[in-house]
């Protein structure tokens, strides 16, 4: 079985003990991991052997990027890069940071992450907290040795920004971490700053692509809740202005296929991810990959948990998948399982 000696320890130790902290907030049992894994990834002894239990070899090229393996850390668990090079030794082929934005901004009030154990799910209003572009590069220059995996970057809007202004607001964030990032993914798609789906549509996207895309990949993230015939739409701006691909997808508005003892927190508001998520996720990848005959790359997230829900994902048409919701139930025994069970490309 997959999940192994090291799955077991981390649902009957691990985990148990992270979900009391701060008792049992899951925002303060996530900041107390990144504070962890920031400490482990100044100890190159330590990361060493971390490294020699968890990463995998399975490598390829997807959209002119070289990955070590396909499966990659989601944008939202670190998003100002304080614990990078923790995530290659744990087995993640690829990183994506942030979502970051032009502006250092605070997000929404707290609480505003909740778990959801019985569904393996979470509900999140963050609302983009991060330190900004500008404190993201300075981190991310005063790295002390390369990644050894590729780096994507997420970028959003800033919530002050009105939405007239958008395509400034994200360029800026681009200026800033160009020379950084291996590639960039546009979060047109989140739920929790208010209008920023409306990028999505056909003439925002359009003005937002056309000042990003160049020399490095740029990609699309998008929401589960799009139509079909949206979807459509939002996939003829990306091949026409160049995009390299697109992420599929972001969290969802819907509340469907919540386990009865979550569904007390079915009211909150806020993107919900997890295994809840995953037939819908892979719906959207299917007919991203159907739509454009394969021309744009899909990365494939929500919904994760198991190395079946991956293979059922690259099966759909993804070249890569990425990982968050489901790492924090199943812990590092999932990236590595995925990648092991990649299908070769």
């Amino acid at each position: 079985m997959w999940w192994g000696r090291d799955g077991v320890i981390f649902e009957r130790t691990v985990r148990r003990g992270l979900f009391r902290v701060g008792g049992g907030d899951a925002e303060a049992a996530h900041e107390f991991t990144l504070r962890r894994l920031a400490a482990l990834s100044r100890m190159p002894v330590a990361l060493a052997a971390v490294r020699a239990r968890y990463a995998v070899a399975a490598p390829r090229t997807v959209f002119g990027v070289r990955f070590p393996n396909p499966v990659g850390l989601a944008a939202g668990m670190d998003k100002d890069g304080v614990a990078l090079p923790a995530w290659p030794a744990l087995g993640f082929g690829f990183v994506e940071v942030g979502t970051v934005t032009a502006r250092p901004q605070p997000g929404n009030p707290r609480p505003r992450l909740f778990r959801l154990p019985d569904s393996e799910a979470v509900i999140n209003r963050m609302g983009f907290n991060n330190a900004g572009a500008q404190a993201l590069a300075d981190r991310l220059s005063a790295l002390p040795r390369p990644l050894g995996v590729p780096l994507g970057i997420s970028l959003g809007k800033s919530k002050v920004t009105a939405l007239a202004d958008a395509v400034e607001d994200y360029r800026e964030s681009y200026r800033a971490l160009r020379d950084h990032g291996d590639y960039f993914a546009v979060n047109v798609s989140s739920p929790n700053t208010p209008g920023l789906r409306e990028l999505q549509d056909r003439g925002h996207l359009d003005a937002l692509l056309a000042a990003l895309v160049g020399e490095k990949p740029v990609l699309v993230k998008i929401a589960p809740d799009l139509t079909e015939p949206a979807i459509a739409e939002l996939l003829e701006v990306c091949l026409a202005r160049g995009a390299a691909g697109v992420i599929a997808t972001n969290t969802t508005l819907g509340r469907d296929g919540l386990a009865p003892a979550d569904r007390r927190r079915s009211g909150e508001a806020g993107g919900l991810s997890g295994r809840p998520l995953a037939d819908r996720a892979r719906q959207v990848v299917a007919f991203v990959h159907a739509e454009t005959g394969g021309q744009l790359p899909v990365i494939g997230v929500g919904g994760i948990v198991d190395p079946d829900d991956a293979a059922r994902m690259f099966d759909a048409g993804a070249s890569l998948v990425q990982l968050y919701t489901g790492f924090i139930y199943r812990g590092p025994a999932l990236p590595r399982a995925v990648a092991r069970a990649a299908p070769s490309r």
